[in-house]
């Protein structure tokens, strides 16, 4: 089954209702905008990408912030000082659904940490609200189905933030391996050396600081004590929120791997790795995995290390497709081809610069698909979300069960029952459910 065809498929993939404490039951349909209406947007987790991607949305005529949340009131009263320097004021909310409940609000951003992404997006949708969601966009393969399900169901518009999506290089990247130009390809390299990332030390439990509903920041996720190391950045080095270098850079990565080969899902998974770099920090996620992935006529390789910049063809991140005739190597600084020189088909050898900026263009998509009212306009859907979403954690499922893994594309699950039953759908805690068939 190619990429296109399971892409069409995941669409069809149903996910059930879910239950969330307080939780009533919002209105119903999408938002239509017209071509000169002023899209109202409003900002849930606004700390890191979650305001990058609202300031790129700002930057467009026509679109205005009316709304910001977070469970943080120090990062929401930052937030809302800024806005207030440039003329603007916002309504604030610590609740999310109270910002749901907005009728001035069309669309959301949603930049939460990873564990929130389907809670959010759902509700989100089922508020008839449209949405640009952070990515990855679910933390287990049950919230990729139960997200691509709900925007089946309410038909909104959602753009998923892998924003390389949108950049012209990228692009053309891809058109060239499709030319075929560069042979047979039996291997993709994909790597992710991070030397400035860096957990969090070991510290004792402590109140949360002043101004953080820390019960609100857990949501579905295990009731735990606080702790600074697991707190804001560093909850993506923990797996009750997130799934480390493989779902924060792999998404991005692993997307362009797969869309130059149009792959599906691959049919074996190894993934092995470990606290190699940083053993004595506060980390569960490997600081060190590499990933073999097998397909039909080719592997796919996953490389990563935190604390090391010295990647593969002296880059610390990019896409290799290795050919025959040559090999490609893409990055966000740009692609070239090496050429093999024992072959007797020669291939010509451009070097490309980045010309645009991705997350602008990707903002810009997003506006136009709410536009026009067409879900099938954003340049990364959610079912293509879903999908690299889905390969990079059947990566941390292989390394977290120290197996390796053989994906049944028939029954959409694992030939090891037990592996679906601990994996495939994260539990969720605190009167939280989300319930999947």
């Amino acid at each position: 089954m190619n990429r296109k065809n399971f892409i069409k498929q995941s669409a069809l993939m149903t996910g059930a209702g879910l239950v969330l404490p307080g939780y009533t039951s919002l209105q119903k349909g999408s938002t239509i905008l017209g071509a000169n209406d002023t899209i109202n947007i409003g900002a849930i987790g606004i700390n890191g990408m979650g305001w990058a991607d609202t300031k790129a949305l700002l930057k467009i005529p026509g679109v205005k912030l009316t709304a910001i949340c977070d469970v943080d009131q120090n990062v929401l009263d930052k937030r809302k000082a800024e806005m207030k320097e440039q003329g603007v004021k916002v309504k604030t909310f610590s609740d999310y659904r109270k910002l749901l409940e907005q009728k001035d609000v069309d669309a959301v951003v949603i930049g939460s940490p990873d564990h929130w992404h389907a809670l959010m997006m759902i509700h989100a949708s089922e508020a008839g609200k449209h949405v640009y969601c952070e990515k990855p966009i679910g933390n287990s393969v049950g919230e990729c189905r139960a997200m691509v399900a709900a925007q089946e169901r309410y038909g909104n518009v959602v753009q998923v933030g892998q924003w390389q999506r949108s950049q012209q290089h990228f692009q053309d990247a891809v058109k060239f391996v499709a030319s075929g130009v560069l042979g047979p390809i039996r291997t993709v390299k994909v790597w992710c050396y991070q030397g400035w990332m860096r957990p969090e030390p070991i510290v004792a439990n402590s109140a949360p600081p002043k101004g953080v509903d820390y019960k609100a920041w857990l949501g579905p996720a295990q009731t735990r004590p606080f702790n600074a190391s697991r707190f804001h950045f560093h909850f993506r080095w923990f797996w009750d929120y997130a799934g480390g270098l493989m779902t924060d850079w792999g998404v991005h990565l692993l997307d362009y791997a797969l869309l130059g080969m149009q792959a599906s899902l691959p049919k074996t998974i190894v993934g092995l790795g470990g606290k190699f770099a940083y053993p004595n920090l506060a980390e569960e996620t490997p600081d060190t995995l590499t990933t073999l992935y097998e397909f039909d006529q080719f592997n796919l390789v996953w490389d990563s290390a935190m604390g090391i910049d010295n990647g593969s063809y002296e880059r610390d991140h990019g896409i290799a497709f290795i050919g025959n005739n040559a090999t490609l190597i893409l990055n966000r600084g740009g692609w070239e081809v090496i050429e093999e020189g024992r072959s007797e088909n020669k291939v010509a050898k451009p070097l490309v610069k980045p010309s645009d900026r991705g997350l602008d263009k990707h903002a810009q998509n997003f506006v136009e698909a709410m536009r026009a009212n067409n879900p099938s306009m954003v340049n990364c859907s959610i079912q293509e979300g879903a999908h690299v979403a889905t390969v990079a954690q059947m990566g941390n499922i292989s390394y977290r069960s120290g197996d390796k893994l053989y994906w049944d594309a028939a029954k959409k699950g694992f030939t090891d029952t037990a592996i679906n039953d601990e994996y495939l759908t994260n539990t969720y805690h605190n009167g939280y459910a989300l319930p999947v068939k």
